[in-house]
């Protein structure tokens, strides 16, 4: 049981990052940030501290994902799977639109389907396509999209423990995932013992070619032995945040790590934009490798992207 807890929780994550990690066809084509040249701290009256209390205690990135069951949208997704040479072995695309004027609807605008993807049972052939369903495309009734805390305890069986842990992960970047063993304490990046880990600095510049940001970003030092990296578990987090009210508008997030029990390398992406002053997700990427003894090996990526937000009201 914790190592299938392992499989579903780490397999699914993984920004604006300039550089592919993983060499192979990139879906997400948008560039959405310009950097500038790197600030003067003292002058702009900012410090690290500053950005990290800020993502700490944010609650505002995820409130955006529960925001939405009062819009209508239109969701453009699209998948690709590898095989071991990292060659596109399948693609599912989707174009959908939600409407949450009462119950949470789903009308499908274009579906395809191509190469490997399904088992002969009709199941998705990876797990990590099997949980994007289960969380961008509401196929379970999401609670990306309705109320709640997040707590990375287990609510329910199966999947939704699993989903409260994926939640943590992308939503409280920091604290310690509970619940998954070898795994837990290694996202803890803030604590006063692993900073002596990372570097943290923050450059200015432009982001959807009309908002002006900080980019605060927290890597893994250069001049550290190959063992000591290879036990960190995040080697990047940058954290978006919008110049004239320091809201949280992206995150990213790589990480790699290999042991006994398994091996992954994920980048994942969250960006968000302004509808009607409101803060909503507009595209959200992944890449990523899996090995799991015992398992297929999973290669896939996919590129999510949300437009055409209408406010809707509730019957």
């Amino acid at each position: 049981m914790k190592k299938l807890l392992l499989v579903n929780v780490l397999l699914f994550f993984g920004y604006f990052s300039n550089a592919q990690v993983i060499d192979r066809f990139n879906p997400d084509t948008l560039k959405t940030i310009t950097l500038d040249s790197t600030i003067n701290i003292k002058a702009e009256r900012l410090n690290v501290e500053t950005f990290i209390k800020a993502i700490i205690s944010d609650t505002s990135f995820y409130q955006s994902f529960r925001d939405m069951k009062h819009y209508s949208f239109i969701a453009e997704n699209r998948i690709y799977t590898y095989d071991k040479k990292n060659k596109v072995d399948g693609s599912i695309y989707r174009k959908i639109r939600h409407s949450n004027s009462g119950s949470h609807k789903m009308e499908y605008l274009a579906k395809q389907d191509k190469g490997n993807i399904y088992k002969s049972n009709g199941k998705y052939q990876l797990y990590t396509v099997e949980m994007f369903d289960y969380i961008f495309m509401n196929a379970y009734n999401s609670d990306f999209i309705n109320d709640g805390p997040i707590d990375g305890k287990k609510k329910g069986g199966g999947n939704e423990g699993y989903k409260e842990k994926l939640k943590t992960l992308i939503f409280n970047p920091g604290r310690p995932v509970k619940g998954v063993p070898f795994i837990g304490s290694k996202t803890e990046i803030f604590t006063a013992n692993m900073r002596q880990y990372y570097d943290y600095g923050f450059t200015s510049g432009t982001y959807l070619d009309s908002i002006p940001v900080y980019r605060f970003k927290v890597s893994v030092k250069e001049d550290l032995s190959s063992y000591t990296k290879d036990g960190l578990m995040i080697k990047d987090l940058v954290t978006i945040f919008d110049k004239r009210n320091f809201n949280i508008l992206g995150r990213y997030v790589d990480m790699k790590y290999s042991n006994l029990f398994f091996d992954f390398n994920v980048q994942m992406n969250i960006e968000m934009g302004y509808f009607g002053g409101e803060k909503l997700p507009t595209k959200i990427t992944y890449q990523g490798n899996w090995n799991v003894p015992f398992k297929k090996e999973e290669r896939a990526s996919f590129l999510v992207l949300h437009k055409d937000y209408m406010l809707e009201k509730r019957k």
